[in-house]
C-alpha cells in the first residue's frame, strides 16, 4: 500500500510555526509601540489573518497522524481569511472592529484548543496540562479584548499585543506538541482493485 505524501503536513506545520512567531512578534511590537498607527495595525493584522487562514486550511486537509491540532481548521481558516479581507479593505477605520473580531477569534481558538488539550490527554501526550493552561490564558485574553474594546487607542493596542502574543504562543505550543508526521503514513482508505459485478 502506497504511503500518503507528507508534504502538505510539513507545509501546514512549518506555516503554523512561522505564523505563530509572526503573531508573537507583532504582539511584542504592539506592546512596545502602542502609539503605532491604526492603519499600520490593520494592514499587518489583515495580511497575517489571511495567510494564517490559508495555512489552517492546508492543515485541515493534510490529515496528519493524530488529527488533533488541525481538526477545527476548516471553519476557523475560512473565518480568519474573511476577517483578514475585511480588515484589509478598510484598515484605518477598523480599530474597534479589529479588537472585537480578533478577540472573538482568539477566544474561540482558545476554546477549541481546550478541546484539543483534552483529546491530547486521551492520546497520552504528557504536555496536555500545559496546552490546556495556555489555551485558557489565550481565551481569557481574547475575551478581555472583546469586552474592553472601548479603551483608548493606545491601551487597546497594548491589549491587542498581549492577545496576539498569547495566540502566537498557543499555536506554537499546539503544533509542536500535537502534530506528529510519520514518513510512512498510510491513506485512510485501503485502496483495492474495483470489480464490476454483473
Amino acid at each position: 500500500m502506497k504511503a500518503r505524501s507528507v508534504t502538505p503536513m510539513w507545509i501546514a506545520k512549518i506555516g503554523y510555526i512561522v505564523m505563530a512567531l509572526v503573531f508573537c512578534g507583532v504582539g511584542v511590537l504592539f506592546l512596545l509601540r502602542p502609539g503605532i498607527s491604526s492603519q499600520a495595525i490593520g494592514m499587518a493584522v489583515g495580511i497575517a489573518l489571511v495567510v494564517f487562514g490559508a495555512i489552517r486550511l492546508v492543515g485541515y486537509f493534510s490529515k496528519d497522524l493524530f488529527r488533533l491540532a488541525f481538526q477545527f481548521d476548516l471553519e476557523f481558516g475560512v473565518l480568519l481569511m474573511v476577517l483578514g479581507i475585511v480588515v484589509l479593505i478598510r484598515p484605518a477605520d477598523l480599530m474597534r472592529f479589529l479588537a472585537i473580531a480578533l478577540g472573538v477569534a482568539i477566544l474561540l481558538d482558545g476554546l477549541f484548543k481546550v478541546q484539543i488539550a483534552w483529546d491530547a490527554r486521551r492520546f497520552g501526550i504528557k504536555s496536555w496540562p500545559v496546552l490546556m493552561g495556555i489555551a485558557i490564558a489565550a481565551g481569557v485574553a481574547g475575551g478581555f479584548l472583546v469586552f474592553r474594546s472601548a479603551l483608548s487607542a493606545q491601551v487597546l493596542t497594548a491589549v491587542l499585543g498581549v492577545s496576539l502574543l498569547a495566540e502566537g504562543i498557543l499555536n506554537l505550543y499546539t503544533v509542536l506538541t500535537t502534530v506528529y508526521i510519520s514518513r510512512h503514513q498510510r491513506p485512510d482508505i485501503i485502496e483495492t482493485d474495483q470489480y464490476e459485478i454483473e
